[in-house]
């Protein structure tokens, strides 16, 4: 009979075997790529041209980022533009979703499983047929945005055509699409709270406001603080509606920064420079997301 330390090892083995692929096909896919986008990101390549004529060019590319030059400007600008784009997407889906949570899952009405399949085949659909639709419903003159604006006595809005309101009309895009989904993880973390809570709770005198600050939102903070992550990680990789709507513009108030190491890497072929900004992007955010999971922690601590 085999020893315990000979079964042991065989199933470290078995378990070596059945993680191998998934491993590898993660390295593949995910760090191989990172890992020659932070290559690329120290030399000065032309995306027309193979890697082996990238030229070292240590922190050049960096310092160009933060320069005060039209790079450096259009890049500033450009991240500038993704972090407003995220926090104002963020301060829209987080309330809507937890309102339409709770009236979801404590308002006994027929039809809630339906109106939940409802909101959250929006995020099902593709954003860039999303982003087809709603350039009809912002059309200055024909689109019905204007008209039902025009019926209330409100002047025509220019939405995307405007410096003023294009991004704020892309954000309002984005929520529609993705406060369902953070709707039906609202109700998932709603079902883990037990009702005798609630129930000794309402026994020492809890009730409505009162109620949620001190025994749902507390509950559901592991659940709000994935949603938090989740949207700002979405709204950050935003590029297909400014592809399809504004291509940036205009004025460059669209322009994020997904867009612009497009632009940049791709259109202009600076394939180095592209990179450093795909580099500062991902930096950027782990940055914010562990503030934001510092933040989390010191309110548990609190």
């Amino acid at each position: 009979m085999p020893s315990r330390q000979a079964r042991l090892d065989r199933h470290r083995g078995w378990t070596a075997a059945f993680l191998l692929p998934s491993v590898g096909l993660l390295a593949v896919f995910v760090v191989v790529p990172i890992g020659l986008t932070i290559w690329l990101s120290l030399h000065t390549w032309s995306t027309q041209t193979p890697f082996s004529s990238a030229v070292y060019r240590g922190l050049g590319n960096f310092r160009e980022l933060l320069a005060d030059g039209p790079v450096g400007r259009d890049f500033r600008q450009a991240l500038r533009n993704t972090f407003v784009y995220a926090g104002l997407s963020i301060a829209a889906i987080l309330p809507l979703s937890l309102a339409f949570g709770l009236f979801i899952h404590r308002v006994a009405i027929r039809g809630t499983g339906v109106l939940r399949a409802l909101l959250f085949s929006t995020y099902m659909v593709p954003t860039i047929a999303v982003a087809i639709v709603w350039s009809k419903l912002y059309s200055p003159s024909e689109g019905p945005f204007n008209q039902i604006l025009g019926w209330v006595g409100v002047s025509r809005q220019p939405w995307l055509s405007s410096p003023d309101t294009a991004l704020r009309s892309l954000v309002l895009l984005n929520v529609w699409q993705q406060v369902g989904y953070f709707t039906v993880l609202v109700v998932a973390g709603l079902t883990q709270i037990p009702d005798s809570v609630y129930e000794a709770a309402a026994l020492d005198g809890a009730r409505g406001p009162r109620l949620l600050a001190r025994i749902t939102l507390p509950l559901l903070r592991r659940t709000l603080l994935f949603n938090v992550v989740i949207a700002l990680i979405n709204a950050i990789q935003v590029f297909e509606p400014v592809a399809a709507l504004t291509q940036g513009g205009p004025v460059g108030s669209t322009n994020v920064l997904t867009y612009h190491i497009r632009r940049v890497g791709i259109e202009r072929s600076q394939g180095g420079l592209g990179s450093a900004m795909a580099v500062t992007l991902l930096l950027s955010l782990v940055v914010v997301v562990s503030l934001v999971f510092a933040v989390n922690r010191r309110g548990y601590e609190a």
